[in-house]
């Protein structure tokens, strides 16, 4: 997998053929879902699919979000796809506490990835950021969160947006990717809420659509002036002579030097 994966995109379990759509797409990471795009009759048939695909490993990294532990089948999708060979990570839905994420590691070696889809998870978020060293990222499931919360307004999740955030810095994991853009076709409204959750610290987004792909690409790559920023940022610190002010006024110091390093590694993907 790529040290900055961008994009995620989400396939049903039960839909094969989309599935495979998925992993040409262009995804970063393809996480084929078992939770909410599979009706109750059609989990047995998702799970048995998912298997069959992750019975070797595929061309692009594989996540598959499992159904919550408290449902009638999370226990089984865990213990049927931890030990597939092709599997890359379980994305945990509705995890709300760290043992939560505990028990599942006791079972599966896989990467595990959080998904907080309530406010006590939010409330838990560094905790179960915390809970296992196999745990490798923790992310908002928006639309959950949104009903649990009475929220109306967009602005209303900016709190919880920001919590995760910091939760995932405070624990050393990478920082989250944004929830999913529910409108596939109002590629300008995730243009803009990609902007909005890039200047709040989150890295990257996941999709429901691969013509999500590329507007979600653009907007977390940097673009060509914060490219050149960067560069003159790191050229000036290479002459070592501790902080100082550039000719256009800007100060650097040793936090400004990560910050331009971290734009110029996410450039190498352009």
């Amino acid at each position: 997998m790529t040290a900055h994966p961008l994009t995620w995109l989400y396939a049903p379990g039960d839909r094969p053929q989309v599935v495979a759509k998925a992993l040409a797409s262009g995804a970063d990471v393809v996480v084929v879902d078992l939770e909410d795009a599979v009706a109750s009759d059609r989990k047995d048939y998702a799970r048995a699919a998912t298997a069959d695909l992750l019975a070797h490993p595929p061309a692009v990294p594989v996540h598959v979000r499992v159904n919550a532990l408290d449902s009638p089948w999370g226990e089984r999708d865990i213990a049927a796809l931890a030990p597939a060979p092709g599997l890359s990570g379980l994305r945990l839905a509705k995890i709300t506490s760290p043992a939560e994420v505990a028990r599942v590691a006791r079972r599966a070696r896989a990467d595990l990835y959080a998904l907080l889809e309530t406010a006590l998870a939010v409330e838990q978020a560094y905790a179960i950021a915390c809970s296992h060293p196999n745990l490798r990222g923790i992310a908002l499931g928006e639309a959950d969160l949104r009903a649990d919360l009475g929220v109306r307004d967009d602005t209303g999740l900016d709190w919880p947006r920001s919590r995760v955030v910091v939760a995932a810095r405070a624990a050393g994991l990478p920082p989250p990717p944004q929830s999913v853009h529910p409108d596939t076709r109002d590629l300008d409204g995730l243009e803009a809420s990609c902007a909005h959750g890039r200047a709040l610290g989150f890295l990257g987004r996941a999709a429901i659509h691969p013509r999500q792909l590329p507007v979600i690409e653009r907007a977390y790559l940097p673009s060509e002036a914060e490219i050149e920023r960067a560069e003159t940022v790191l050229k000036a610190a290479a002459t070592d002579q501790g902080a100082q002010a550039l000719p256009d006024g800007r100060f650097v110091d040793a936090a400004v030097v990560t910050a331009a390093q971290r734009t110029l590694s996410l450039a190498r993907r352009r």
